[in-house]
């Protein structure tokens, strides 16, 4: 019965990755895509409730891992889905926050971040009279369990947020965020958590940080504050466990930490950030053109800084791209057409050159 459930599921996935591409496309069909979206086709819903992010592809890419509140947890849980949405299931315990879940190599476990051994509850919202920031949860540490969530155990220990944990394609490194050392900086550490290792060194967040498909690169987010005033009010908010992401820029470096480059320099919040597979191009969220700075778009850039151009056209909120290893396939979150204002789901759709 097993081998034939699995063979079931190759199948399934088979067939969903080839949807209609034999079938001439007709836009009118693709209902879920705005006209300016050239690069995209045959976008699926994958999620339809609440508030569903950062959708990541098992190494076999016939499931994914994400953090939702399935529209009536309390606070994130970390769930998997087979890749046509089916088979929806939560992984993590049920208690605290959770965030930034992986699936490790061989897809035998899963990795993220939780709070739940602080406390079983949510922890408290972050205090917007600082504006809109994000809270870095002290009591978030990094866990790994089997893909069914069973035989977890921690691979952090040390005080302070450490979350944001993902996994090289080449199966051998875990690039997360700490504040172990008074400010969120990036770290790789074996798979088994030894050996844990900082690779950045200025002042500001760094964070959200993705390898290169042949795990010789990262491109990740960071804040670099400038005048006087904005290192007095990152000094400031961090010492709270607070970042301002008003202004983030995409950055890059080796995956030893050396040859840091800066990427975008908006100066506005670009997130999000995930290399093609060939790593000469990044896709990123950014709300460059947004008027009041809420709507977010998917935007693409060459690794060295050129070319700019827009993806997603949705007025609202798109990020969170993950690319299959063939570049065919892109997974990301949207607010676009959801039951409920706010909504954020999972989306897959082809990617068009």
């Amino acid at each position: 019965m097993k081998k034939f459930n699995l063979a079931l599921l190759l199948i399934t996935t088979l067939a969903f990755y080839s949807n209609i591409s034999s079938q001439t496309y007709d836009p009118s069909k693709d209902t879920l895509r705005f006209p300016q979206e050239k690069h995209l086709r045959n976008i699926r819903m994958l999620t339809h409730e609440g508030q569903n992010a950062e959708a990541y592809l098992s190494f076999d890419e016939k499931k994914l891992i994400f953090q939702s509140d399935e529209g009536k947890l309390p606070c994130d849980q970390i769930f998997t889905m087979n890749i046509d949405g089916t088979n929806k299931r939560m992984v993590s315990t049920g208690f605290g926050k959770t965030t930034c879940s992986y699936f490790m190599p061989g897809d035998t476990a899963i990795i993220y971040a939780s709070t739940h051994l602080a406390d079983k509850n949510c922890p408290p919202p972050p205090d917007r009279s600082h504006g809109y920031v994000w809270k870095l949860y002290d009591t978030f540490d990094i866990f790994i369990a089997k893909p069914d969530g069973s035989e977890l155990r921690r691979v952090t220990d040390t005080y302070g947020y450490d979350a944001e944990a993902t996994v090289s394609p080449t199966g051998d490194k875990i690039i997360f965020t700490s504040m172990r050392d008074g400010d969120p900086e990036l770290y790789t550490m074996n798979l088994d958590g030894t050996n844990q290792k900082r690779l950045t060194f200025e002042k500001g967040y760094d964070g959200g940080a993705f390898f290169s498909q042949d795990g010789k690169k990262i491109v990740f987010r960071a804040s670099r504050p400038k005048t006087e005033k904005e290192k007095a009010d990152y000094i400031d908010l961090v010492k709270n466990g607070y970042v301002r992401p008003t202004a983030l820029e995409i950055y890059t470096m080796n995956a030893d930490g050396s040859g840091m480059k800066q990427i975008t320099n908006f100066g506005k919040a670009s997130f999000a950030p995930f290399f093609f597979p060939d790593a000469k191009k990044i896709i990123f969220s950014s709300n460059i053109n947004s008027k009041d700075g809420r709507n977010f778009d998917l935007y693409t850039i060459n690794s060295d800084g050129t070319g700019l151009e827009q993806i997603t056209f949705s007025n609202s909120f798109d990020s969170f791209p993950m690319f299959t290893r063939d570049g065919k396939h892109l997974v990301f979150a949207s607010n676009r057409f959801g039951k409920h204002p706010h909504d954020t789901n999972i989306f897959i759709a082809d990617w068009m050159k």
